[in-house]
């Protein structure tokens, strides 16, 4: 800020530079959208690993193509991408749907809470929410746990768990239970229903206890039937011993029930994981949150004969039947849990679900990228499943999405990567296909590889299959772009493919030979070095195009070039237009440039050969200024790929004196 001098003295003057540093965007940022059997639908969501990637949308699926390919990018050198769940908009049972449940109060069927699955999908039927009132306030508070539950070899097994506890239904509360879980579990998301949920009443009390003493004390029965349709379907454990000694409280008597129930040794192991709490006057009994349960009987009242009289609890004792843990997903009333939506995958998606719209809100399909800030790399694996199973892509749209993610690509300034459909297995099949699809869309912003890499699937059995390159080529790029630059061809000695077996095509030099002048990139296998990419063409790079964007690694800089000017020069719009803005605009955008040419991204020994920045009053005249217009010409030579390497060697005569 200009200082204005009112009394002798030294002023000091902050005199702004004109530097304005452009830096270079990301250049392997990936994006996949497909059919996931979880996470948010038609949303785009960041991951960083393909554990991300499992915690989110559950890892590798069979009728999910694109899962295989998430796990290929960050196999081979992938660190950052975008996913996008869809799925068809069908109805009936072809949609996807969340599960959901209510959760009706104690003393009547008024439902209290509602708890949804957080995405949809046949997912959400495994979750289980459990409410228990051992609270600080038992009439005003309750906790409430939720459990993702598989049920492998007859066994509970809870994957994942979430507790929230001392909630309340007051709305005012700091507390409040629909703000407190949906703020904080990835699970489910919880709707109050406006009624109280106070604790279940009963008439055990602390003076039953009082009277008894002597030993022996044991519980003739405890049964739960479970709600679950899982094996066994109802447990009974007959003559629970309460252990020696008389039973002073109601608190002794919880904690002796508890301890015996957990070292029973039931057939269900649900059971290890028992709990017995106090509830006012109650004893509430749960035999894990792995099993949701209804109560059928718990012989509370009586004793075995050879101690009779040591156990005294009034018959009014006996639990009330109850869900010990609500099953999201149930359609049917149990008790206390009311009839609940089951979550559905839906079935995948076709041709219009996966291109989505741009004009839907929010975005649907690929267009749910429109909320991202930036990719690089578009991934649709869903386009290459045509082998004839039932949620194959339709044929008939693998045109329409194809047209629709290179035009999507162009204008995102990312690349198309294209995966060569599954039925399409030898040389004569790949250039018919090429023939009849790819030739209508070939564009300088897409590429396509061929053939097919094949690894062992572990949903399978570890039997060979089959997938789309897609993923493990966007893998490539990241790789190379990190180790060597974006103006480096991924394709070469140092382009393993990692967890690549084999190809379902060995390709030989012959017919490398066919394929590469048809813009192909093929993938082989050389001794020592193992399965290789041995291309690196758009699919504008056939030879008979004769196209300056021929090579990947020249079309990916020139995007990457694009993306970073485009972002570094947005402090210029409003500026005065005239030599100082000029003059700064040279500065900046040369300044980047430099950088890369330093960096060894272009051709030429010196600046001077390698690049140029022109910005002044040959590039803007005053037309252009009377406009607003400033236009900014930059020009550079791009590293292209020694794609044939010609020795020639000579046989020299011996020297000969004449």
């Amino acid at each position: 800020m200009p200082v204005t001098p009112t009394f002798p003295g030294v002023y000091i003057e902050e005199v702004p530079s004109g530097v304005h540093p452009i830096t270079g965007v990301a250049t392997s940022i990936a994006a996949f959208v497909d059919y996931f059997q979880r996470g948010p639908m038609n949303e785009a969501v960041e991951i960083f690993s393909f554990a991300d990637f499992e915690r989110i949308f559950g890892g590798l699926d069979t009728a999910s193509e694109a899962s295989y390919a998430v796990q290929q990018f960050f196999l081979n050198g992938g660190t950052h991408a975008w996913v996008v769940r869809v799925a068809s908009a069908g109805g009936g049972g072809n949609t996807a749907t969340m599960a959901a449940v209510k959760a009706a109060r104690e003393s009547s069927a008024t439902d209290a809470l509602t708890f949804t699955a957080a995405s949809e999908g046949e997912w959400g039927n495994n979750l289980r929410a459990r409410v228990d009132w051992g609270t600080s306030d038992p009439t005003t508070l309750f906790n409430l746990s939720v459990a993702e539950v598989l049920i492998r070899d007859n066994r509970a097994v809870v994957v994942s768990s979430e507790e929230f506890k001392e909630l309340s239904m007051d709305s005012t509360n700091a507390r409040y239970a629909q703000t407190v879980v949906n703020d904080g579990s990835s699970l489910i998301t919880l709707t109050t229903n406006g009624v109280p949920l106070p604790a279940p009443s009963g008439s055990m009390t602390t003076a039953d206890f009082a009277s008894v003493a002597g030993a022996g004390n044991k519980l003739v029965k405890a049964k739960f039937t479970y709600n679950d349709g899982g094996s066994p379907a109802s447990d009974e454990i007959d003559n629970v011993d309460l252990g020696a000694g008389p039973i002073s409280t109601i608190d002794d008597a919880a904690g002796r029930l508890e301890a015996a129930l957990r070292s029973a040794n039931p057939i269900d192991p649900a059971w290890a994981g028992a709990s017995v709490s106090v509830m006012g006057k109650r004893l509430q009994v749960l035999p894990g949150i792995a099993r949701p349960a209804t109560v059928a009987t718990f012989a509370a009242a009586t004793s075995d004969a050879s101690t009779a009289g040591n156990l005294k609890l009034p018959a009014s004792a006996a639990a009330e039947a109850n869900v010990t843990a609500y099953s999201l997903g149930a359609t049917s009333t149990q008790a206390k849990q009311l009839a609940g939506t089951k979550g559905l995958n839906g079935i995948p998606p076709k041709g219009t679900d996966l291109v989505g719209s741009g004009a839907a809100n929010p975005p649907t399909g690929m267009h749910a990228l429109d909320k991202v800030d930036l990719f690089n790399i578009l991934c649709l694996p869903r386009i290459a499943r045509v082998d004839g199973v039932t949620d194959a892509f339709p044929s008939a749209d693998v045109s329409t999405a194809l047209t629709n993610a290179i035009n999507y690509c162009g204008s995102r300034r990312a690349f198309f990567i294209v995966d060569t459909p599954s039925d399409v297995n030898t040389v004569v099949e790949f250039k018919a296909w090429l023939a009849s699809t790819l030739d209508a869309v070939r564009d300088k912003n897409a590429s396509v590889y061929f053939p097919r890499p094949v690894t062992a699937d572990p949903l399978d059995e570890f039997r060979p299959r089959t997938f789309g390159p897609s993923g493990t080529i966007a893998g490539l790029y990241s790789r190379i772009d990190a180790a060597r630059g974006v103006w480096k061809a991924p394709a070469g000695t140092e382009a393993t493919l990692s967890n690549v077996q084999k190809f379902d095509y060995k390709l030989n030099d012959s017919e490398n030979g066919v394929l590469n002048p048809l813009g192909i990139n093929c993938l082989r296998v050389f001794d020592v070095y193992g399965n290789l990419c041995w291309g690196a063409r758009t699919l504008d790079g056939a030879d008979a195009k004769a196209s300056e964007w021929k090579y990947v690694p020249v079309r990916r800089f020139a995007l990457f070039l694009e993306e970073s000017l485009f972002r570094g020069t947005k402090w210029v719009v409003f500026e005065p237009n005239d030599e100082p803005l000029w003059a700064q605009i040279r500065l900046n955008v040369g300044a980047f440039m430099h950088n890369l040419f330093r960096q060894g991204a272009f051709q030429g020994t010196t600046p001077k050969d390698a690049y140029f920045v022109k910005c002044d009053k040959e590039t803007t005249n005053q037309t252009d200024i009377n406009n607003g217009v400033v236009n900014i010409l930059v020009g550079f030579a791009p590293l292209k790929p020694a794609e044939f390497v010609i020795i020639r060697i000579q046989q020299l005569a011996g020297q000969i004196e004449t």
